[in-house]
């Protein structure tokens, strides 16, 4: 029966839909049906931030990541910590645009016009004339899912809410006396003796008993468990295997080749000489006036002499780098220059002389000198190169096609992956010992979480049904199939007996190695003239650690040198045991004046991060801030 409702499932929803309507037609919809009342997680300043919300703010930020970072894999995203953590970056937003109304914080016309012209993108979209080219801009935002208008009020609103925190941590000050105290005992160093008891030097006293074997086992089962596992079958659709499919008509070939041959040929270069008078773009208005003056009287001057240019560069032109060899700048392409001058360049003719042009870094005459044209290849020479961008080109087209056939075919043959595989000419591979969590450094279709959710899904174990069609990257699909699946389960003993046993053995040697390292350092404690295996001393700080565990150094840094020698002793775990004795503290070199610059500068800003944070928890109990839903608790494992 279910096997022919999806064979006919369009028939199928055809007549829930003739269904359905009547009733919504007679009975009427709910007036809450499509109103928000949803669950409330988090309430900021009296105003709610529902369920819906909060889920929708996380799939835009898990779609934003999965367009940077295709491969990533989705359960990370999707994990209770991921979404918290969306969750906990929406509060923060309300309590500080809270804070800007509050304090009337408002972001004028030309503030927000500065910013939007320290944004690169925005700033390369400006014309010689410096207007801006508002369509390219509105295809700029667009991309971002906005409006110009909209983009600017997110932006003005981001200016606001950043003068919330940023007048808290920009006034941040510490004295030197304050910055020294701190960063002295942050580096503090100590000359220490250390003992180690390693484990592998008391593996030969351990000598295990089957009994002991045993009883380790039933006590260490989970260490034991063989993780679910299949033999799968899967194929890709990818932008390669539609590329493949293409055969290209010779006609079109030949078009392309008309349409495209200055463009395939390569860059056309210009070489150009010039006279600038120097005028950075931030000199006196009065300094730039002079400035364009002096070369306005030039630029007459080799008007009426053209020949004399190379003559009055070198005399004038405050280019240093070109004033010598007559302003000549040798041969460019585009974007070798600065765009105004770039420009005015390959808007001339041989020969030409331009008007003044203004760059940033003054005003310029140029002489167009020279233009080479690259060489017209034929036809044969530039098939190859044709040949796989007009395919690229069509692939690019048809994917969306193809996977439409795609999903389609291995939904409506879901007993196997043949079919669409030979409708599409894809390739059937295989692979075993696949686990719903794939192995650290596995890449591919079987590293994507989400096509090992739908493999792993009890409807895909039970029915070896294909799975649906998975987007794993940009025009990137896969499904997959289990061919055979073993369950998770306990390893018998006979099977992990050697793993037990050396288990058995690491554990038992690393608790006498500790025992005897506690023995040692009671002793050591009570005679310290006694103490013998210490090795020579070392000298330890945090950031100089010498190789040594960082358990032992923080225990290190943290004895009590009231009285000194001073001992600790450290478990290690399956490292052993650790005892230190601390004979001394080292005063701190003086820094050198570049060093001891930027660790002012890195305290500063751990310092004014630390009051960022306490301002922020200071708006939030201003502002009432609640989070209804608890904090998701992080397993270790």
């Amino acid at each position: 029966m279910f096997e022919s409702i999806r064979k006919h499932s369009k028939i199928v929803m055809l007549l829930l839909f003739l269904l359905i309507i009547p009733s919504f037609v007679l009975v009427g919809i709910d007036s809450n049906y499509f109103s928000e009342t949803g669950v409330v997680v988090a309430r900021v300043d009296g105003q709610d931030i529902k369920q819906t919300d909060w889920d929708n703010a996380h799939k835009m930020e898990t779609d934003r990541i999965r367009a940077q970072s295709p491969g990533v894999d989705a359960k990370l995203l999707d994990s209770p910590e991921a979404r918290y953590a969306t969750l906990e970056r929406m509060v923060r937003d309300r309590v500080f645009q809270a804070a800007a109304q509050k304090m009337h914080l408002v972001t004028s016309d030309s503030r927000l016009a500065r910013s939007l012209q320290e944004i690169p993108a925005i700033a390369e979209l400006r014309r010689p004339d410096g207007s801006l080219d508002a369509e390219a801009y509105r295809a700029l935002v667009g991309a971002q899912g906005l409006t110009p208008e909209g983009f600017e009020a997110n932006v003005r609103r981001d200016i606001s809410v950043n003068q919330v925190v940023g007048g808290v941590m920009g006034s941040t000050f510490s004295t030197d006396a304050q910055v020294k105290l701190s960063l002295d005992a942050l580096y503090q160093r100590r000359e220490v003796q250390i003992a180690r008891f390693n484990p592998a030097d008391f593996s030969g006293k351990v000598t295990p008993t089957d009994a002991d074997l045993e009883s380790y086992y039933q006590t260490h089962t989970a260490d034991f468990q063989q993780a679910e596992q299949a033999a799968v079958e899967y194929v890709v659709l990818d932008i390669d295997s539609v590329r493949a499919g293409i055969t290209l008509n010779e006609d079109d070939l030949r078009t392309y080749y008309k349409e495209n041959v200055a463009r395939l040929a390569g860059k056309e270069e210009r070489r150009a000489s010039h006279i600038l008078i120097n005028a950075l773009k931030d000199a006196p208005a009065a300094d730039r006036e002079k400035a364009k003056a002096r070369a306005t009287q030039l630029l007459e001057q080799v008007r009426k002499a053209p020949a004399t240019f190379a003559e009055v560069a070198k005399k004038s032109s405050e280019d240093t780098g070109s004033a010598a060899t007559g302003g000549d700048l040798n041969f460019f392409g585009l974007g070798a220059m600065v765009k105004p001058f770039e420009d005015a360049a390959f808007a001339m003719k041989k020969g030409d002389i331009s008007e003044v042009v203004e760059t940033d870094f003054g005003y310029h005459i140029i002489l167009l000198t020279d233009i080479k044209t690259p060489r017209q290849p034929s036809f044969e020479e530039l098939r190859p190169s044709m040949e796989a961008e007009l395919k690229q080109q069509q692939a690019q087209r048809k994917f969306a096609e193809v996977a439409e056939s795609f999903a389609n075919g291995v939904y409506e043959q879901s007993d196997s992956l043949n079919p669409v595989a030979e409708k599409l000419q894809l390739k059937v591979m295989t692979a075993s010992g696949v686990t719903r969590t794939p192995a650290p450094g596995t890449t591919g279709p079987l590293a994507n979480g989400k096509l090992l959710e739908a493999l792993f899904s009890s409807d895909s174990i039970e029915n070896k049904r294909n799975t649906e069609a998975v987007e794993i990257g940009p025009s990137q699909m896969a499904a997959a199939r289990v061919s055979t699946y073993t369950a998770a389960r306990t390893l018998p003993l006979d099977e992990v007996r050697p793993r037990v046993r050396s288990l058995y053995i690491a554990e038992k040697s690393a608790e006498l190695a500790r025992k005897e390292g506690e023995a040692k350092l009671a002793a050591w404690k009570s005679a310290p003239d006694n103490a013998a295996g210490l090795l020579p001393a070392i000298v330890v700080s945090r950031d100089q650690p010498q190789n040594q565990p960082r358990p032992l150094v923080d225990a290190v840094l943290g004895a009590n040198t009231a009285t000194l020698p001073a001992w600790v002793g450290v478990d290690l775990g399956a490292q052993g045991y650790a005892v230190a004795k601390v004979n001394r503290l080292v005063p701190r070199e003086t820094p050198n004046e570049q060093i001891a610059l930027q660790e002012r500068q890195q305290y500063l800003q751990w310092w004014s991060n630390a009051e960022g944070l306490a301002y922020y928890e200071l708006l939030k109990d201003r502002f009432k801030v609640q989070i209804k839903v608890p904090r998701p608790q992080v397993t270790s494992g």
